[in-house]
């Protein structure tokens, strides 16, 4: 087909780019190959040397990189410190009390920052600690996309929004905050088997201990033992959200979902007779399906809204704008 103008060149331009994911398109895992060649090994080193310390941490990492890309995108915008003038993302009702991480991400940056100055962003440390997490816990490897650049603002009200996933949310209701974010019901399952490793609060699965039925009696009172039921009582009291390997990433969680064990109310309505039972069953069955769909979920994730090319901005310093 013969283009009559410039314009039409241009309008199919636009069109393929919209097609390829626009933005998401500008992403590479080549990305900083010549300009800071070391932030891999950099990064891992780092973060080896926290989860050594702490095995948490890992799972941590992990929920700092899903909090910040279901947030306006994948931009670094939870690491702002609230100002005198605006109010971030570390307060907002999903983050309050609950993220953390934080010293690990600025340990990682005063690295780099050493190794190649202003060149990586914050965005970036985060999806390459949350990849490292996963393998140092056990878990698969992939390589992450990279080319993302960091916003200079955080929202309060976009963190309380709605748009992280509660623990008392319904199946429907997590299916439709991940197809928001462009993510299936298929990725939300696999997604949620990071819950293989960390700890929740008392808080989070308070409601489903002392009032669902659809979780093991023996299971619910054991939990009880540490979680009391009256509000405002040891609320910040932790458990393990998979019991079996804590500390190990594997499919254990989809296991013990189909024996009613699962933590949250969040967890468990992944396995209670609806549309996702059979990919929580297959993933109990086979850990490599898991491994690759995880994978597969976590790429698609980094792909959220990334601010690239002259778009936001290479933070010193992960706390603050420039």
């Amino acid at each position: 087909m013969a283009f009559s103008s410039s314009a039409a060149i241009v309008g199919l331009a636009l069109a393929l780019l919209a097609l390829s994911g626009g933005t998401s398109a500008q992403l590479s895992k080549n990305f900083y190959s010549k300009s800071c060649p070391k932030v891999f090994d950099t990064v891992k080193s780092v973060v080896r040397s926290a989860i050594s310390k702490e095995r948490r941490l890992g799972a941590s990492l992990l929920r700092l990189h899903f909090h910040d890309c279901f947030v306006n995108g994948c931009d670094g915008s939870i690491l702002l410190d609230d100002t005198s003038s605006s109010r971030g993302e570390k307060t907002a009702g999903p983050n309050n009390n609950s993220v953390r991480g934080f010293e690990v991400i600025d340990a990682i940056k005063s690295k780099v920052e050493a190794a190649c100055p202003g060149v990586v962003s914050c965005a970036d440390i985060l999806t390459i600690a949350a990849r490292d997490s996963v393998v140092i816990l056990g878990g698969p490897f992939w390589d992450v996309k990279l080319g993302r650049r960091d916003s200079k603002t955080a929202s309060l009200s976009a963190a309380n929004s709605g748009v992280i996933p509660s623990p008392s949310s319904t199946l429907s209701s997590l299916i439709s905050t991940f197809q928001a974010q462009g993510l299936s019901a298929k990725d939300m399952v696999a997604l949620s088997g990071a819950h293989t490793i960390g700890k929740a609060r008392c808080i989070s699965f308070r409601d489903h201990i002392y009032s669902d039925s659809n979780i093991d009696s023996s299971f619910a009172k054991a939990k009880q033992r540490n979680c009391p039921r009256t509000t405002g009582s040891g609320d910040n009291n932790l458990a393990i959200l998979d019991f079996q390997t804590p500390e190990k990433f594997d499919n254990n969680y989809y296991k013990n979902l189909i024996n009613k064990k699962g933590l949250l109310h969040s967890d468990q309505v992944l396995f209670d007779g609806g549309s996702t039972d059979s990919l929580v069953r297959q993933y109990s069955q086979n850990d490599k399906t898991f491994d690759s769909d995880f994978v597969a979920a976590m790429i698609k994730m980094g792909d959220i809204n990334p601010l690239t090319g002259s778009k936001g901005e290479i933070r010193k310093n992960c706390r603050r704008a420039n």
